[in-house]
């Protein structure tokens, strides 16, 4: 076949954990749960405050987030790291030079 290989879309889901996790995105979300499990704990005896019910459950809410899969991307963490490589990162300028682009001035003559 002269190394013509066809890889299916999905090849790579194989190498995650549960075909969706990274390892990392297991940390951060774990780390998120574990900070919420201790500030519940911490402040058990104020949860009738709403600002003080969603302050704890912020950090259990905001890690979920960024690992929660996204079409065409891995996850929002992913989204977000291309999208700031892309934009502040690895700005690039690139100029249309085609065959129907003007070079300069037309010519008065020509017609």
């Amino acid at each position: 076949m002269e190394n013509n290989y066809l890889i299916p879309a999905n090849s790579n889901r194989g190498k995650l954990i549960l075909g969706y996790f990274r390892k990392i995105d297991l940390i951060i979300f774990g780390s998120g749960a574990g900070t919420t499990l201790f500030l519940l704990l911490l402040f058990q005896n104020y949860m009738t405050n709403i600002a003080v019910a969603i302050a704890t459950l912020l950090p259990v809410l905001v890690t979920g987030f960024l690992v929660i899969p996204v079409p065409y991307q891995h996850n929002v963490l992913v989204f977000l790291q291309n999208f700031y490589k892309f934009y502040f990162v690895n700005r690039k300028e690139f100029y249309w030079r085609g065959w129907c682009n003007d070079y300069g001035e037309e010519d008065s003559n020509k017609q």
